[in-house]
């Protein structure tokens, strides 16, 4: 029996031999490729504010390597074509925002197989035009009342409704359009505003104690539009409510993921900062199953 297995050994390793002289091997498997991943978006996908800016970018984007698609493609080993621009709105998809900036929809193709974006904060100035008017009232009453709720009350969210939801749907449905093959992922907003007043938090946000509810409920309905936005369009919508809840920038500075508008770290307030977009990239992650 040591005879015959003893000979079965030399067998194979004279047939191993003989392969091995020939020069044939077993077929070598293909390595992945890696994921064609386009970004889009407006500052809270750029992370305007957050250094190192990104050479490639114009300087009116204000983009960052450190922003949310950066961090997501370094954690993926997606390749990323990056076109997130600062202030950018659902128009700027289709158009050029800045001269020598192209049509956001225009980094899309056939071959991509990945999108994610923020945007829908800037149409109609939602963003811009709640901080201003309600911190302006806010320190107008020294930070007592609901001023802004008084003068504003439902502009903002009519405006939503009746703007930015069909606009933010439109985009989603044009990205699809330019590129059927891939997964789109559009991200919520991280809270801005805790739930209610914080003590100390005027200071930073010079919001008014009772209007702190009502720049909630605005960014609560922009959300929600734009969750409803990626429903109907077959994107994936990356809820931030729940994992952003208190890290808003009425925070610290160790806890906080978007700057206050006053005595923060970005030079663009009311922002994301690094460990924001940080964040954000680990629930898109998550969320799209990478």
């Amino acid at each position: 029996m040591a005879i015959r297995a003893f000979m079965k050994h030399c067998a194979a390793v004279a047939v191993a031999a003989t392969v091995a002289g020939l020069g044939l091997t077993a077929p070598a498997q293909a390595a992945p490729q890696p994921l064609p991943y386009v970004a889009l978006g407006d500052s809270y996908s750029a992370a305007s504010g957050v250094l190192p800016l990104d050479p490639s970018a114009s300087p009116l984007c204000a983009r960052s390597t450190a922003n949310y698609p950066h961090v997501l493609a370094q954690r993926t080993g997606a390749t990323l074509k990056d076109v997130t621009c600062g202030a950018a709105q659902t128009k700027d998809y289709a158009g050029a925002q800045y001269p020598g900036v192209p049509p956001q929809l225009d980094a899309l193709g056939a071959d991509t197989r990945l999108v994610t974006m923020t945007i829908g904060g800037n149409d109609n100035n939602t963003f811009i035009s709640t901080v201003l008017a309600c911190a302006s009232a806010g320190i107008a009453t020294a930070g007592q009342g609901h001023p802004c709720t008084t003068l504003y009350g439902d502009t903002f969210t009519d405006d939503i409704d009746n703007k930015t939801y069909p606009a933010v749907k439109a985009a989603l449905q044009a990205t699809r359009n330019k590129a059927p093959q891939a997964r789109v992922a559009i991200l919520g907003y991280p809270w801005i505003m805790p739930p209610t007043a914080k003590a100390g938090c005027f200071l930073k946000m010079p919001i008014a104690s009772g209007d702190v509810p009502y720049v909630r409920d605005i960014q609560t309905h922009l959300n929600d539009a734009v969750r409803r936005a990626a429903a109907e369009t077959g994107a994936i919508y990356v809820d931030l409510s729940k994992a952003s809840e208190g890290h808003d920038a009425c925070q610290s500075a160790g806890t906080r993921w978007v700057e206050p508008a006053l005595f923060g770290t970005n030079f663009v307030p009311v922002h994301p900062n690094a460990r924001g977009e940080a964040a954000m990239a680990d629930l898109a992650i998550g969320a799209l199953g990478l």
